[in-house]
């Protein structure tokens, strides 16, 4: 900690206030904006700093970072087409509730309000994709910005932040103290709303619990969990939150997501009470708000949510608990149980439904994808981790891919493409001694594959599965259902992925039969280093449940 008569540049203040705040890893892309941070973290020799190829990777890295640590994800991008790339990240952060700060380079003060080289003013830009978004004009002042940052991304609803930095800024000479490290600081339920919760489970004959959501930790998924147990409740996922609850649990009832079981949307239509312990309850997770009607639900609704803001901005809960994860699984803990006689036979049920649906059946084609992710099954270790990207070849690892424990998946609500590919290698370098699979169509693989040079430079060994159907799968199944036979810019022409692989110097296969796959894939993880298997896909079996020329039938019979 500096004292008054010792000066520091703004650099190095901020180079030393993340440090007290627990922070010695960061994904970037070097910008001349930005050079005096760069040189003070020269002198943390304890401090990662991973150069990514584009500031897009660089902060989907960050946010992957913080989704299977739990801590807050940083990205530093220099200004205007740094930060404009990086702003994916940022909309990812914000709509999956997953802690996150991004570092900006500026302009100079004096150059303020000219349209200078790159000049934009993040605080209009950023506003409706960050919990908050400021710039340091004053470098005394770093310190408290620095500390709120970290403060609002970690408390409520966990989000991103943005700060803008100046490059003058960065260089003045100031003495000013450190700040103590943040605390998070997020609601706990009171007695007597978890009294009217108990009263309300009591009285149901078919409840659901749906977990999800941002700012859960170990602790709290044992509690949920441990509630669930105790009064006999199935569990469900929102939309892209499986390592929120064990999938080897008899309460666990799958998840509401693209292409959710229709057993289970069904359940959710005839459940008369249903807890919603975290989840916002988005578009996705009510299959577009239709299995849970705003504003007024056909069911009981109970919504548990770390904002205070969201209870009530959509639907109108019969009962509404502004809490944070751990503060309401605690409390549910530790609820004397209710008398779940009545809805023992609704669980079972529930369970089974699910088991039938995440069995892979045969699906008859010379690659048997549902097969292939048994065998990718088979190779998980319970703390192995999971990234995966958007588009319909999703619907494989999410259907069939069973998780145990927090901090084991991370894939982007928002839906973002080109995500998984910098997640696996953000993943990988916060878990060194842990297997990440990283699950990528070709189209997503495209816009962000290059960060596997990233994951060579410093020795991270993601196993990254290409799924190659040589289309945009999911826009292609839309065109089959609504313009059948009309198809219009979803053709893509891709290199030669295992070469390319080869050419950054990881290891590389193509598999194009079933009995192929397990044996490609022991060879990956045996080969100590960053691995890419293509799987070449037949582009008629477009989902888990439907193939192209169905849909294309369907749609033209109408």
């Amino acid at each position: 900690m500096t004292t008054p008569t010792n000066t520091r540049t703004g650099g190095q203040v901020l180079a030393d206030a993340l440090r007290v705040h627990g922070c010695d890893t960061a994904f970037c892309v070097a910008g001349e904006s930005y050079l005096a941070l760069l040189d003070a973290l020269h002198d943390h020799k304890d401090f990662n700093l991973y150069t990514c190829r584009h500031e897009g990777g660089a902060a989907n890295m960050a946010e992957s970072y913080a989704k299977v640590t739990g801590k807050p994800g940083l990205v530093m991008v220099t200004r205007g087409p740094g930060a404009c790339h990086g702003s994916i990240g940022l909309h990812t952060a914000y709509q999956d509730s997953t802690p996150m700060i991004m570092l900006i380079g500026q302009v100079a003060r004096d150059q303020w309000d000219r349209e200078a080289f790159q000049e934009i003013d993040y605080r209009d830009m950023f506003g409706q994709v960050t919990k908050w978004v400021a710039q340091i004009e004053d470098a005394e002042r770093i310190p408290e910005y620095i500390a709120r940052a970290f403060h609002v991304a970690m408390s409520g609803r966990p989000g991103p932040v943005a700060l803008a930095l100046p490059e003058d800024m960065l260089r003045d000479r100031v003495a000013t103290p450190d700040t103590a490290p943040y605390a998070v600081h997020r609601g706990y339920p009171s007695p007597q709303s978890m009294q009217t919760l108990r009263g309300m489970l009591a009285e149901a004959k078919k409840p659901l619990l749906l977990v999800g959501g941002g700012g859960w930790g170990q602790e709290a998924v044992d509690n949920i969990q441990a509630f669930a147990t105790a009064n006999n409740l199935p569990v469900v996922a929102s939309f892209r939150c499986l390592d929120l609850v064990d999938h080897g649990d008899a309460h666990y009832a799958g998840d509401l997501s693209t292409s959710t079981n229709p057993k289970l949307a069904q359940a959710v239509r005839d459940c008369d009470l249903l807890i919603c312990a975290g989840a916002r309850l988005g578009e996705i997770t009510t299959q577009g708000y239709s299995l849970i009607k705003p504003p007024n639900p056909p069911m009981k609704l109970v919504h548990v949510h770390g904002s205070a803001e969201e209870l009530g901005s959509v639907y109108q809960p019969a009962l509404g608990i502004a809490a944070g994860p751990e503060g309401f699984a605690e409390a549910a803990a530790a609820l004397q149980p209710v008398d779940h006689a009545a809805w023992d036979n609704w669980t079972a049920q529930r369970r089974a439904d699910f088991l039938e649906w995440a069995s892979p059946r045969d699906y008859g084609t010379e690659l048997d994808l549902g097969a292939c992710m048994r065998m990718v099954q088979d190779r998980m270790e319970p703390n192995s981790i999971v990234t995966v990207d958007a588009g319909n070849f999703s619907g494989w690892p999410m259907r069939f891919l069973r998780f145990k424990q927090r901090f084991t998946f991370a894939a982007p609500t928002s839906g973002a493409m080109g995500y998984s590919v910098p997640a696996a290698v953000g993943a990988a370098l916060a878990h060194r001694d842990r297997r990440v699979f990283c699950f990528v169509g070709d189209g997503g693989f495209m816009m962000t594959g290059q960060e596997l040079a990233t994951a060579m430079h410093y020795g991270a060994k993601p196993i990254v599965l290409v799924f190659n159907n040589g289309m945009y799968g999911t826009i292609r199944m839309h065109q089959a259902r609504h313009h059948p036979g009309r198809y219009v810019a979803t053709d893509l022409h891709n290199p030669d992925f295992v070469a390319l692989m080869a050419s950054y110097g990881g290891h590389a296969e193509l598999v194009e039969k079933t009995e192929d796959f397990g044996p490609a894939l022991d060879r990956a993880l045996a080969s100590g280093k960053a691995a890419l298997i293509e799987i070449r896909q037949d582009p008629d079996v477009i989902s888990t449940t439907t193939t192209l020329a169905k849909i294309e039938a369907a749609s033209k019979a109408r």
